[in-house]
């Protein structure tokens, strides 16, 4: 029981916001792609260098702000070049999104050692992170104000951008076109839209979201950068999406979980779990989601093909 209230903290749950927005960060983005009938999972590259763009601007500028300006510019012409290669293009996204990720990791390891002249990580006074939030009023509110207390600005951002993401996806019409795009992009031809420019529009917006998630890990959640820093959030971002079918509070709640593990494996650390297996509980969650996913809806093929059959037959 003491080891259980050791673990179970409001700690645990503050740090489960904070580790669980990069990933809905991206995943918001990757959903964008997904209903656009791209399936993206260059998120990973798209986070890193956002990371570097962020805090080398805001070390240069001394501005937080122009850090994550920095990084959403740098998630703006990833985006323009992952359309380019996969819609205009015609090039298989999987290997795009691949030679994304290797360029991404390749590009910040060199950038950090030519420009700071360092290797690992580069962590300094100078770095400007994002100023952390307090809210008065909610200071006064037992357990629910110092858990939603506290906490960088892209923290309560996230949570209004899963009500916008539904709102364009699901109430407008550039968001029906979107969808459309990924469903019926003949249909929405007739109609007179371009579907390349909808999916152009899908992968810019993307872009920005994991230059969001990139600014937020390496100024909101930490102060520094690291080589790797993104740690596989984009590919897990991939798998929010997948387990929550492209729709937005699912993947949400997908990324939360993620967020609750994360969280989890640092505290089991301290009754004395080994943090290796701690580490990859998450990345084990994340794989046993996909299995469920593509297991549940082979199932339903099975069911529909069965059902199709016995229509034929009566």
């Amino acid at each position: 029981m003491d080891k259980l209230s050791a673990i179970f903290t409001l700690g645990l749950f503050q740090n489960t916001l904070r580790t669980a927005t990069p990933v809905i960060l991206a995943a918001l983005g990757g959903l964008l792609t997904e209903q656009a009938g791209i399936m993206n999972i260059g998120m990973e590259g798209m986070m890193l260098i956002g990371c570097f763009a962020a805090v080398a601007v805001s070390f240069a500028m001394a501005n937080a702000l122009m850090g994550v300006f920095a990084a959403v510019m740098c998630g703006i012409v990833i985006g323009i070049f992952f359309a380019v290669f996969v819609v205009k293009l015609k090039s298989d996204e999987f290997i795009i999104g691949m030679a994304l990720n290797t360029f991404a990791a390749g590009t910040t390891v060199f950038l950090l050692r030519s420009i700071f002249g360092v290797k690992g990580t580069f962590a300094d006074e100078g770095i400007v992170p994002l100023p952390s939030i307090e809210f008065d009023w909610l200071q006064s509110i037992p357990l629910v104000g110092p858990l939603l207390n506290g906490h960088s600005i892209f923290v309560y951002i996230t949570w209004i951008l899963v009500f916008l993401v539904w709102f364009f996806l699901y109430k407008t019409p550039y968001g029906f076109w979107v969808r459309a795009a990924g469903e019926h992009p003949e249909s929405l031809r007739t109609a007179g839209i371009n579907p390349d420019r909808m999916k152009f529009v899908a992968s810019i917006l993307c872009g920005v979201l994991c230059g969001f998630a990139g600014a937020h890990l390496s100024l909101g959640y930490l102060t520094m950068f690291a080589e790797g820093m993104s740690a596989n959030r984009g590919f897990i971002a991939f798998a929010c999406v997948i387990f929550g079918m492209a729709n937005p509070p699912k993947v949400f709640l997908a990324a939360l979980l993620f967020g609750f593990l994360n969280a989890l494996g640092l505290r089991l650390q301290s009754v004395g779990i080994p943090p290796d297996i701690t580490a990859m509980t998450p990345y084990v969650v994340t794989v046993l989601m996909l299995v469920y996913i593509i297991t549940t809806g082979e199932a339903k093929k099975r069911r529909r093909a069965r059902r199709l059959v016995e229509e034929e037959k009566s």
